[in-house]
């Protein structure tokens, strides 16, 4: 039975609590991909969370880009770092790879991407990419690895991307502002005026909203590929989505 390849992306707010990383949320988060490594699936993982690192460390004015690329620069290391450190508790290796937007662009920087992220999964490793935040101020702006990782999904053969948020399914309105909002199971198309409307990012760290993931919806399912989306706080849904083949909570994009 082949593995099937699969992109985990978690952003800002489910990796950051009070200005600091959330140990215990990465610890779970590590402790899912090592679960699903053994349950036969390749995992690729899209993490946020360098600029929150950084703050850490330099905790400078995140309202000005060009500190947002230095805080980028310190937290990259220390990202990796603790992600190392919990993944050497199960005797797994992982590793940083660092993306431009524009390495899309190339079919040339696309297909070298490829051989390096095939290389390291053939061997049990996990990647862990981000956008290089450093140089590509346009996501530290605007999209917080959303559009990255239905990018990274595509090129690379995944079958899937799981998008873990403090956003824990789509609904039919904003479950922040009515009681009576809907969560959607499963999508199959959405509108124009979804995609397009304005952006909702919820902490200090974030950068993008549903409003992005939905972007990334609709580039997979034109794709034929499928995304799930679920709590990254609370990971039942997605254990039980991925583990245990049922779809109890989080939204499910598909194809018709």
């Amino acid at each position: 039975m082949p593995l099937k390849r699969i992109v985990i992306k978690v952003g800002s707010h489910v990796l950051t609590e009070d200005g600091a990383i959330a140990k215990v949320r990465m610890l779970s988060l590590v402790e899912l991909t090592v679960a699903l490594k053994r349950d036969r699936y390749e995992v690729i993982l899209v993490s946020s969370g360098a600029v929150a690192a950084g703050f850490t460390q330099l905790p400078l004015d995140r309202s000005s880009v060009a500190n947002k690329q230095a805080l980028a620069a310190i937290g990259q290391p220390l990202l990796l770092k603790m992600y190392q450190e919990k993944f050497a508790m199960f005797g797994i290796l992982c590793s940083q790879v660092l993306f431009r937007s524009d390495v899309f662009e190339s079919k040339k920087h696309i297909n070298h991407a490829k051989v390096a992220i095939d290389t390291l999964l053939e061997n049990n490793v996990v990647p862990i990419i981000n956008e290089n935040d450093t140089v590509s101020i346009e996501e530290l702006v605007f999209g917080d690895n959303d559009r990255l990782s239905a990018h990274v999904t595509h090129h690379f053969d995944a079958e899937l991307l799981v998008i873990l948020s403090d956003i824990d399914a789509f609904y039919d309105k904003d479950p922040n502002k009515y009681d009576d909002a809907k969560r959607r199971a499963v999508v199959t198309e959405i509108s124009k005026e979804e995609l397009e409307a304005e952006h909702s990012p919820n902490n200090d760290f974030a950068t993008g909203g549903i409003v992005t993931k939905l972007q990334s919806a609709e580039f997979l399912m034109k794709h034929n590929r499928e995304m799930f989306l679920a709590s990254g706080f609370d990971l039942s849904d997605v254990k039980a989505f991925l583990v245990d083949g049922k779809h109890v909570g989080g939204t499910y994009f598909k194809r018709k």
